[in-house]
């Protein structure tokens, strides 16, 4: 049984980038340092991180800021990543020809990402005003 994850749509805004030709063992040690991080801080990780996983995720991250800019007109400066989470995707499968007529199987795994950025301002507004909306 899935469990659907309780978001709260006034606070959150999440971006995802799916099947990206990388393990996601690779894809979650980067994940890993930036969750909880402020969006600044995120950025200059991103940047200064020798890994390869970085820069599908710092453009998945720059998508959800601007996400977060437009859609709802957050700002910038008080958003941090609430919830970042990286799946196992399709792998996809090619044969390679070798010696006295054999083949040999790559696999190149997939993976999608999710990013989940969060107002902290807007989230401590809602919390102030929770008890009159819900009248």
């Amino acid at each position: 049984m899935i469990k659907k994850r309780k978001t709260n749509r006034y606070t959150e805004v999440s971006a995802l980038s799916q099947h990206i030709c990388m393990s996601a063992h690779k894809a979650r040690r980067v994940i890993d340092q930036i969750r909880g991080c402020s969006y600044e801080e995120t950025l200059m990780l991103l940047e200064l991180m020798p890994y390869r996983a970085c820069y599908p995720i710092l453009k998945l991250v720059y998508s959800a800021a601007a996400n977060a800019s437009y859609n709802k007109s957050f700002n910038e400066d008080s958003l941090i990543i609430s919830k970042a989470e990286v799946n196992e995707g399709t792998t996809l499968k090619k044969l390679k020809p070798r010696a006295r007529g054999r083949n040999y199987l790559i696999k190149r795994p997939t993976c999608h990402i999710t990013i989940v950025l969060k107002d902290l301002s807007v989230d401590e507004e809602y919390e102030k005003y929770k008890k009159y909306i819900n009248i």
